[in-house]
């Protein structure tokens, strides 16, 4: 029989933790940009996963910071990825393997993951997370402001099920292939309401009920090519209206539309600032793989340095201001077009 450990119960791990006034006020606010009521332009930034929680909250710090300069044209939300999507094998995240070394003590991952995510928001900022496991969701949701569902799961039912669930806007990406149908299509599916198996608060498996989500959108993240620019978005604008769904979409500079080469994303975001500052109000975020330092590391290679990513390579902070910058600069323009 294998060995079993007992996690502790969602409720468990947020006791006597009180944010839901902070994350009700951000998620309206990044709705709002999705909408076009708002609007500033959503810029989703930060590390690829976090691995060091103390190094990772000094760049929180840095960000809130820019953020708060930038806030009269950019709402600015944290990626605080603490799982990690894997093609075969690999690290898996603070969650799952918070010391990173495989022996998956997910009970420390869930307490050490929950604490960097209250001491992140309290920085003010709004955080990102991707759901990778639906188990898992239940007990970080209540802390996460804007949600994503991967490239690798956004044709799978129980994360379209999730993201229906979800009180929170849910950023559907393209498939690996680079396909955007299954994206739409999950979209459309999250829109709808569900009753599906989900941890309780108690740790009790219970029947999920869900309305549907309002805010499921469109995340280009390319695939083989890319599928950042002018003609590519317009094509994923024309299928979102044909399928009956608002025409806005998120695009990610990095993944697919970068080729995994961080020294790419400037040209990636200088591109789609471009688009912003010519009109185009449909492109409505922008997301950025970046981080104290640039460049990645191996998770395996002996103590990895706390500012140096273990997954995806990013920017480091000095290369990601001056995007900050740029997109704040176009999103002007765009408002000052009408």
């Amino acid at each position: 029989m294998p060995d079993q450990d007992t996690l502790p119960t969602p409720g468990e791990v947020a006791a006597d933790h009180v944010v839901a006034t902070a994350v009700a006020r951000h998620r309206e606010t990044v709705a709002a940009v999705l909408a076009r009521r708002d609007p500033r332009l959503l810029v989703v930034v930060g590390p690829c996963s976090v691995h060091d929680p103390a190094a990772a909250l000094d760049y929180a710090h840095l960000l809130a910071t820019a953020a708060e300069r930038l806030s009269d044209d950019l709402v600015v939300v944290l990626r605080a990825y603490l799982e990690k999507p894997r093609t075969v094998a690999g690290w898996t995240g603070l969650l799952p393997d918070p010391t990173l070394d495989g022996k998956g003590d997910i009970a420390a991952g869930l307490r050490l993951g929950r604490t960097f995510l209250l001491a992140a928001a309290a920085t003010g900022l709004p955080l990102a997370y991707e759901f990778v496991d639906p188990m898992l969701a239940h007990y970080v949701a209540d802390v996460v402001t804007w949600g994503a569902v991967g490239a690798r799961t956004v044709a799978s039912q129980p994360h379209r099920h999730l993201a229906s669930w979800l009180p929170m806007p849910v950023g559907m990406k393209n498939c690996v292939s680079g396909r955007v149908d299954t994206a739409v299509d999950a979209i459309r599916a999250a829109g709808l309401p569900h009753a599906f198996p989900g941890v309780a608060a108690d740790g009790r498996l219970t029947t999920l009920r869900s309305a549907g989500n309002p805010d499921a959108h469109l995340v280009l993240r390319g695939g083989p090519t890319p599928n950042y620019h002018a003609a590519d978005v317009a094509a994923a604008l024309a299928a979102l209206t044909a399928a009956g769904l608002p025409a806005r979409v998120v695009v990610d500079a990095s993944h697919g539309n970068s080729g995994k080469d961080h020294h790419r994303q400037p040209g990636v975001v200088e591109d789609l600032a471009g688009q912003v500052a010519d009109g185009n109000r449909a492109l409505v975020g922008v997301m950025i793989e970046s981080y104290l330092s640039d460049g990645r590391q191996d998770a395996g290679a002996g103590t990895p340095r706390p500012d140096l990513s273990v997954t995806d390579a990013c920017l480091g902070w000095d290369r990601t201001v001056p995007l900050l910058e740029t997109l704040a600069r176009a999103a002007a323009r765009r408002r000052a077009t009408g």
